[in-house]
């Protein structure tokens, strides 16, 4: 039985990819929480797994794998027994790969700046201009990002254009349904870019930006069937949305 330990944190979007995918291949593993504002990704022992000082990572005996994507791939690779993310059909894998490489450039990282101005910005409002400082230049991946948004947040401009490119991934979601024949992206089955996708809409849902597809029944369908899937459950597990992590949130979104 091979040995996987999983480094990730329940709300990070990148690790709940992940950990679809070693739940829905039935895949034991074993799971090291990190607590991503007390710098556990940033700790020297984290960092000699990961250098660039994010989650998640994979432990797979002596092997080391990084990144949501690349790990994906790589248990598809290694564990292709059982159920299959990937299609057989070469034009389709293709197909796929190329909604991976949009998802990655355009809703994960739009989905970031809406998370951060309503449910991370008091945490960096709380610092001092010199904490601040030092918490962005410990960023290897984020550092340009962080200093972006600053202590008072990201600017309506940035929340504007974020807007815009979760939009138009809810549109491409919906016409690739449609072209399909859905209820998922390829067709009737779940796909790698399913669940590359995946995290960054339940989390628009979470912090209720649902009304984007309210007029989109494919994409609708699409929520329904990828929540019903049996390894949705224990990929988030308690704690895992961001409105049951930061109560302040929750309240701000009920008012």
């Amino acid at each position: 039985m091979p040995h996987l330990e999983l480094y990730n944190a329940p709300q990070s979007t990148c690790s709940q990819r992940v950990r679809f995918v070693l739940n829905a291949k039935h895949l034991p593993f074993s799971e090291r929480r990190l607590d991503l504002f007390s710098g556990d990704q940033l700790k020297p022992d984290y960092l000699a797994l990961n250098p660039n000082g994010v989650v998640p990572t994979l432990l797979h005996d002596e092997a080391i794998v990084t990144d949501s994507t690349v790990i994906m791939e790589y248990v598809e690779e290694v564990f292709g027994e059982g159920r299959s993310f990937v299609p057989a059909d070469p034009v389709e894998r293709a197909h796929m790969r190329s909604l991976m490489r949009f998802i990655d450039e355009v809703p994960a990282a739009a989905i970031r700046i809406p998370s951060y101005n309503l449910a991370f910005l008091p945490h960096f409002q709380a610092m001092s201009e010199e904490e601040f400082q030092a918490l962005a230049d410990s960023k290897p991946l984020r550092r340009e990002f962080i200093l972006r948004m600053g202590r008072t947040g990201f600017p309506d401009s940035d929340m504007n254009e974020a807007m815009k490119r979760l939009q138009r991934t809810v549109d491409r979601m919906d016409a690739e349904i449609e072209r399909s024949g859905g209820p998922f992206l390829l067709g009737a089955d779940v796909s790698l870019a399913d669940i590359s996708v995946m995290p960054s809409i339940v989390r628009m849902h979470d912090i209720r930006l649902d009304h984007m597809w309210a007029e989109k029944p494919a994409m609708r369908i699409w929520f329904d069937a990828i929540r019903a899937d049996p390894a949705f459950g224990p990929t988030y597990y308690t704690g895992s949305l961001l409105t049951e992590k930061y109560p302040h949130l929750r309240a701000k979104l009920a008012s």
